[in-house]
């Protein structure tokens, strides 16, 4: 039999399809070890805090420190990602951030404890998401929410594994041996991506668009929409990160849980569930947003609202039965949410910006959300972290209530067409 014959056509389309999605599988683990990361340090707090005989107040403001860093620098990341090579601003971030964990294991103090695993580790990781997310934006047009959706599965992969993978070798071998461990997989890890990762072709045609600040500016606080989207996401990551700094802490103490059954199985459950919301909601709204282009957004919407019940059932809840139940209820609503995060706001961001934008957002989530480790840190010591967890669900709620704000009144006419896709 004679082989198919294909045009040169079909051949540049099959090259265009694999390289797209193996941009997202190297993105994806880029992503695992980003998020992984952030997570090493929840997982062992309490040895970091009794080896080095650090408080609860301590503790937090280095959580917060790290927070405030991050948000500070991802708006200078996302207008980075816009003007200069996405590809080695990824390489870059996975490479700093990565070194900042090893040298966050020779820490002897609070001070350094803050040089390395605030200022250095959480400067790296915000050079990574804008890029990366405008990447996926570039290489995937009709597929766009499921590439995020997927890539976003390695946020919720990072921190389940390594939840239980940092405390289980912090039990092992110590908390700072779990620092060198993801350190050092991640700076193997930036050479592989600086190897095979591809820069996508700006919608202008040219190597690197060079947009004026002036006119990001312009365009992006012009949109109430990505301004309401904006405050909301930050209500969404104060409740994340009081959650991921604390609620291993929690179980711990609450139900009597060894360092490595509380670090996984706070993760776990929600986590499991993201998955399956992130999946659903991102094959959805693809599937919906060609008649209903306000989808992306809806699902936001109802991901916050139909969370906040089960955020605040997993500080009250008197079994841990019930508490995992609310874990992951919370987990699936929040990645409903976290499905059409970046694709909703591109629906009004044109290509050239959404780098940009995405800094930007971020950034307003971080400065809102740093707070949260401070705060439920207080709170550890009078209400308790039940009720201080608890309490996260009121802001889901607020969250919620501004998506809808932008959705009825303002997305409309803020909405952008992409240009048509590949």
């Amino acid at each position: 039999m004679s082989r198919p014959r294909y045009s040169s056509a079909d051949v540049a389309a099959r090259s265009s399809n694999f390289r797209k999605w193996e941009m997202v599988a190297l993105l994806w683990f880029a992503f695992f070890l980003n998020q992984g990361d952030r997570q090493i340090y929840n997982s062992v707090i309490s040895l970091i805090g009794d080896d080095l005989k650090l408080d609860a107040m301590k503790l937090g403001l280095v959580a917060t420190i790290f927070t405030i860093i991050y948000g500070l620098l991802v708006p200078v990341a996302g207008y980075a990602g816009d003007v200069l090579s996405r590809k080695w601003l990824v390489v870059a971030s996975l490479a700093i951030f990565s070194i900042g964990t090893v040298f966050t294991g020779l820490a002897h103090g609070f001070i350094l404890l803050v040089v390395f695993r605030s200022i250095a580790t959480g400067a790296g990781e915000a050079f990574y998401y804008p890029a990366a997310n405008a990447l996926i934006g570039e290489y995937h047009q009709k597929s766009r929410a499921r590439a995020m959706a997927i890539h976003q599965t390695a946020n919720y992969t990072g921190v389940v594994v390594s939840g239980f993978l940092a405390a289980w070798i912090g039990e092992k071998w110590g908390w700072r041996a779990s620092f060198y461990t993801f350190g050092i997989a991640g700076v193997v890890w930036a050479a592989l991506v600086a190897w095979r990762l591809k820069d996508a072709p700006r919608a202008d045609k040219s190597p690197v668009a060079r947009v004026p600040l002036r006119e990001v500016c312009s365009v992006v606080f012009r949109k109430p929409t990505v301004i309401l989207l904006a405050v909301a996401f930050g209500g969404m990551i104060f409740v994340h990160i009081g959650y991921l700094t604390w609620m291993p802490t929690f179980l711990r103490e609450k139900f009597n849980l060894s360092l490595t059954h509380s670090g996984f199985s706070s993760m776990f459950y929600h986590h499991l569930l993201a998955y399956v919301g992130v999946l659903f909601g991102g094959w959805l709204s693809d599937r919906m947003a060609p008649r209903r282009r306000q989808v992306r957004m809806e699902i936001e919407f109802f991901g916050l609202l139909l969370g906040a019940p089960f955020i605040m059932m997993m500080g009250s809840a008197n079994s841990l039965m019930l508490t995992y139940v609310a874990l992951a209820g919370f987990g699936f609503f929040r990645g409903l949410y976290d499905s059409n995060l970046m694709a909703a706001a591109f629906d009004v961001i044109p290509p050239p910006y959404r780098a940009s934008a995405t800094g930007l957002i971020l950034s307003f989530g971080f400065i809102i959300g740093s707070a949260a480790p401070l705060v439920l840190g207080s709170m550890k010591s009078g209400l308790g972290l039940g009720v201080g967890l608890s309490s996260l669900g009121a802001v889901y709620l607020v969250s919620a209530a501004l998506v809808f704000v932008a959705m009825k009144f303002y997305f409309p006419h803020d909405f952008h067409q992409d240009h048509p896709p590949n």
